[in-house]
């Protein structure tokens, strides 16, 4: 039997109220959005570490990257500048922290230039050192007799990165002793490389030096005695952060005020990364494991 057209009208209604009830029905089942949100743990922003490539600055600085990741839940990204470039990053804020300042003499400069755009978190090695270097067998004591040994040192000074602090002081302490050297610019690593075959050789060499070095474990060495001065007395390590970190991330700011290492903490540290030939990330959880009283110290309490 044919069935007219308006008996099939209500038939075609029905089935498109259907179609529009049936969506409805599944999204009173789904969860509020905001309640979702809610339950979703909040992503916590990347911590920027920006470092030196000298020994202790790497050191440190993987450590502090591990524990924030481990420990603490970051991400972090790492970033190895000369230390203009790092105070730089910091006094604009494309940087977070930097571990390694070396206060009051090497970085004064820095520190000046960028009054009220760094913070220092204060110190967190307090034995640090800086001046001229040289193997324990040099019959010398003293910078001022450097300028007998000029012909043996290929008049010569090794440095390191030319930015550095102890770059310049050096620089001032050439002019100071009138000494017949020049510095030449190199490298942390090179640096080494260059007293390590020194050492092996058996001759002459004057390096930029500084203390903490796993080089003073690894070889007999001394500072030259510098009775002008110029490379100051003892130094110490502070943290610097950007403007704002505190106000950002208090329990990043707790933790790096909390960082603090003696000389047998840090020496140890630096002994690891150093035996961990360029696989420090391995090195620093290693030693996290061995001094694990010592870290928790460190972590600010929830």
């Amino acid at each position: 039997m044919q069935i007219s057209s308006l008996n099939r009208l209500p038939l075609v209604l029905t089935a498109v109220a259907g179609l529009l009830v049936a969506p409805g029905c599944k999204q009173e089942n789904k969860a509020p959005a905001g309640e979702a949100e809610k339950t979703a743990p909040a992503k916590k922003p990347v911590v920027r570490l920006v470092y030196v490539n000298w020994a202790e600055c790497v050191a440190m600085t993987h450590l502090m990257q591990a524990i924030l990741e481990d420990r603490m839940g970051y991400e972090v990204k790492t970033t190895m500048a000369d230390v203009a470039p790092v105070f730089a990053s910091l006094a604009s804020g494309d940087a977070d922290a930097f571990l390694d300042s070396w206060l009051p003499v090497t970085h004064k400069s820095y520190m000046e230039r960028f009054q009220g755009k760094v913070v220092d978190l204060g110190v967190s090695y307090d034995d640090a050192r800086i001046g001229l270097v040289v193997p324990a067998d040099m019959d010398i004591t003293s910078i001022e007799q450097l300028n007998g040994k000029a012909k043996e040192l290929n008049n010569s000074i090794v440095g390191i990165d030319s930015g550095a602090g102890i770059m310049s002081t050096t620089e001032k302490a050439i002019q100071e002793y009138k000494l017949d050297l020049k510095l030449v610019p190199s490298s942390g690593p090179a640096m080494t490389a260059e007293l390590k075959d020194a050492v092996a050789k058996k001759r002459p060499v004057v390096v930029t030096g500084w203390k903490p070095h796993w080089k003073f474990a690894r070889w007999d060495l001394k500072f030259l005695d510098d009775p002008k001065g110029v490379f100051g007395a003892k130094e110490s390590i502070h943290t610097l952060t950007r403007v704002g970190l505190e106000k950002d991330l208090p329990d990043v700011v707790a933790l790096l005020r909390n960082f603090k290492l003696n000389d047998q903490q840090l020496g140890s540290l630096m002994g690891a990364v150093e035996d961990a030939s360029g696989t420090p990330e391995k090195a620093v959880r290693e030693w996290v494991k061995q001094n694990q009283a010592l870290v928790d110290g460190w972590i600010p309490k929830a």
